[in-house]
């Protein structure tokens, strides 16, 4: 019988397997401990690896990640949680001018291998300060690697790829995603950073989605295929870095793309996306790069406007024919 574990899950059993497999892998973070997370991404470590390798740290983000930033360039592998992306605003000095820069600036002789947990995202009621989708300020940054796992096995092979990694490597995973469920493997296994998996094959137009935006692409693409529409889904699975030749080769085939993020259009890895497809394909699009995210403004805490803030199955689809109707 196949095995299915939820998202969270799946994460949760990735890390404590890649604990068991190596001492220096230590957790740090508020509540990570005796409550096991705000989202309970850590279930079950301090039973199991006790104080010393599960720690409750203080209320200051400042203070978890320099943490972090020393401990892996002194040979450990933290494993550093934000809680709520949003408050990479706390410690954006540690991440950036620290953990990215700290390998380069010291010749290679140092290396920072921490990873970077956070829970980001809209849907929940969470408001402005706790729905946020950051991962266009990360990926700008040289020297981090950015994850953004969108499926249960994927979201347990990243964690285990980002520790494993010997540079700092930021792993978003997405709040609405945290109880779905799917095929997880019980043994150890990586998913290689910046490889991009594609989700549904199609002749018709390529979307590439990020996130959870890869459910909604999904659920556009079975509605389009009852109008004889035929599309093609790619997750990027890591922004930085970006698997464009996967993109890129899609978009060659169905000379259409769309691509769909729920961080704000403006200045989204979207952007960047539709600039790497025109440079390297402009001569197999049938209409030009199609962008689809949300609107330049705080996520809204109303649940009604929440919903009409994020890109939707029905707006995706939409995007698509408008695609089509131009080529």
């Amino acid at each position: 019988m196949t095995r299915t574990l939820t998202y969270v899950k799946a994460f949760n059993e990735g890390l404590a397997q890649v604990m068991r497999a190596d001492d220096d892998v230590f957790v740090a973070g508020e509540d990570v401990a005796g409550y096991g997370g705000v989202f309970h991404m850590f279930d079950g470590l301090l039973s199991e690896f006790g104080p010393r390798r599960v720690v409750d740290t203080p209320i200051s983000e400042a203070a978890i990640i320099g943490l972090g930033v020393g401990a892996a360039a002194r040979g450990l592998r933290p494993v550093c949680d934000l809680m709520f992306m949003d408050f990479l605003g706390v410690c954006m000095d540690q991440v950036v001018n620290q953990a990215a820069k700290m390998k380069f600036m010291y010749g290679g002789s140092v290396s920072v291998p921490l990873t970077i947990t956070t829970a980001a995202g809209a849907g929940l009621g969470a408001a402005a300060q706790h729905s946020q989708s950051l991962e266009a300020w990360l990926a700008h940054t040289p020297g981090l690697k950015v994850l953004m796992p969108a499926t249960p096995v994927d979201a347990k092979g990243m964690i285990v790829s980002a520790v494993r990694d010997d540079n700092p490597v930021i792993v978003m995973l997405n709040k609405a995603l945290l109880g779905s469920r799917g095929e997880v493997p019980e043994e150890i296994y990586e998913v290689p950073i910046g490889t991009a998996a594609t989700l549904r094959t199609g002749d018709d137009v390529t979307v590439v989605a990020l996130g959870r935006m890869t459910v909604e692409a999904l659920a556009a693409a079975e509605e389009l295929a009852a109008e004889g529409v035929s599309v093609e889904v790619i997750d990027p699975r890591t922004v930085q870095p970006l698997d464009s030749e996967t993109i890129v080769q899609s978009v060659v085939r169905t000379n259409r793309v769309l691509v769909v993020h729920e961080a704000v259009r403006f200045g989204g890895i979207g952007a960047e996306i539709a600039a790497q497809v025109q440079e390297a394909a402009f001569d197999y699009l049938d209409a030009p790069v199609s962008r689809l995210g949300a609107p330049f403004t705080p996520v809204p805490f109303s649940p009604v406007l929440e919903r009409a803030y994020i890109p939707d199955r029905a707006r995706i689809a939409d995007g698509c024919r408008r695609l089509l109707a131009r080529g």
